[in-house]
């Protein structure tokens, strides 16, 4: 089977299995990604598909931003994946929970861009990134991870699949704080009636750069008026038909969540 070919067999079927709501499983066989740059061609076949459907790419996201979550899928670094015009909601925001397949939350620190991120011949730092925020906001990911068994999920086949993102809610937009204050900031995640969780972000300023600099490596352009994902500030969490979920980040603000 040629390269190209089973490229793009890889991310047609990735795309197609999300489309008829089945189960994750990673790809097998011939269509197993052999590296990290072949897991992304698969996954620019993926968005090809997901395009006419989803709108077009409007934003970035990072995932196994831990090494506890690298070590379990198999890989030694951060994935990336898009966020599609379409799948970009706002707080207050009510979804009906059947959509996604197995819908949980992750707790994010997002930043809409002011200018390109373009390729400058240097990799993008924590400082030059910063200059092209235009203002920050607390969101949730809508994970779906289609009933996927983490420690059987292997991380070139999660890329492929645009790794489980279904959407963000974004919270209002502020100024963004110091980069001291994005570097400390915390957040709470209240859930119905639950004991709130709590969490700190982990370098979101970093998880910018790195993205930045993954899109140029491929010859993409994180554009100005996109949004990023920075990883979560709080573990994966579900949330059940019928709950709220409010996610609040001192200094910039809240995010709310209603299910259906």
């Amino acid at each position: 089977m040629a390269s190209e070919d089973r490229v793009e067999r890889a991310g047609r079927q990735m795309w197609s299995e999300r489309r008829q709501r089945r189960d994750y499983a990673n790809l097998q066989g011939a269509l197993r990604p052999t590296d990290v740059d072949d897991a992304y061609a698969m996954q620019d076949v993926f968005h090809g598909q997901a395009i006419p459907v989803h709108g077009p790419i409007a934003g970035w996201k990072i995932a196994t931003m831990t090494k506890v979550m690298q070590q379990l899928m198999g890989i030694d670094s951060p994935c990336g994946g898009a966020i599609f015009e379409r799948t970009i909601h706002r707080s207050p925001a009510r979804l009906r929970h059947a959509d996604w397949v197995s819908l949980k939350i992750e707790c994010e620190i997002a930043f809409r861009l002011s200018a390109d991120l373009s390729d400058r011949g240097t990799p993008h730092t924590e400082e030059s990134v910063f200059e092209a925020i235009e203002s920050a906001m607390p969101a949730f990911e809508l994970v779906d991870d289609r009933n996927a068994v983490y420690k059987d999920t292997r991380a070139l086949s999660l890329i492929a699949d645009n790794c489980w993102n279904g959407g963000i809610v974004i919270g209002p937009p502020v100024k963004p704080p110091s980069r001291a204050e994005i570097d400390a900031a915390s957040g709470t995640l209240s859930i119905a009636d639950k004991p709130p969780l709590r969490g700190k972000a982990d370098g979101p300023l970093r998880a910018l750069a790195w993205v930045a600099n993954l899109a140029n490596r491929r010859g993409k352009t994180i554009r100005r008026g996109m949004v990023v994902i920075t990883g979560s500030v709080i573990p994966t969490t579900p949330i059940a038909p019928g709950e709220s979920a409010t996610f609040s980040v001192a200094g910039i603000g809240e995010v709310r969540l209603d299910t259906y």
